[in-house]
């Protein structure tokens, strides 16, 4: 990603391996949580597999890693803050959360309310894909991560998920 603006820390090869100083090691912590959500907005993606080598983990120009226990405590303390989520038991494929959920809830519940979509039902495909939600920052969310953002809106009673006709969709209330 040649127009992302890595920060100054990426550079820095001592960013790289997990510093044993508690000071320092807490801002390294904060500052990779920022890159990893930073990073993960601007390619658009929720799903981070910790196994691969990615641009974000790995800067080539100074040949170094972060090594994988680094990735799996950072990922933790995501998990931690309500960011980040793993898929898989044995924590290696995550879903990552730039917003909270919570925060996604309110964002979309806030899209409604000031659309006129309550007691309206629209698909989840109009949510993240259709016309009316364009620059909206939802438009384009994972599918799994609307949904989960819709279960916290539906716990809270302002929307029900529904199901029709091999499409699913939801009523904001």
């Amino acid at each position: 990603m040649t127009d992302y603006q890595w920060p100054w820390e990426y550079s820095f090869p001592p960013f790289f391996t997990v510093q044993s100083h508690a000071g320092t090691k807490a801002q390294q912590l904060s500052t990779w949580k920022t890159l990893v959500l930073d990073y993960q907005k601007h390619i658009h993606q929720a799903i981070l597999n910790i196994n691969e080598d990615s641009l974000l983990f790995a800067n080539e120009s100074i040949s170094r890693k972060l090594p994988y226990e680094g990735r799996l405590w950072l990922l933790e303390e995501l998990e931690k803050s309500g960011n980040a989520a793993p898929l898989d038991k044995r924590k290696q494929q995550w879903e990552i959360y730039w917003h909270t959920l919570d925060e996604w809830s309110a964002i979309i519940h806030d899209w409604a309310t000031a659309n006129g979509m309550i007691n309206t039902v629209c698909t989840l495909f109009e949510l993240s894909a259709g016309d009316n939600t364009v620059g909206e920052e939802f438009h384009g969310l994972d599918k799994d991560v609307l949904k989960k953002a819709l279960r916290v809106l539906e716990s809270k009673g302002k929307c029900e998920i529904i199901a029709f006709d091999d499409n699913e969709g939801v009523k904001f209330f």
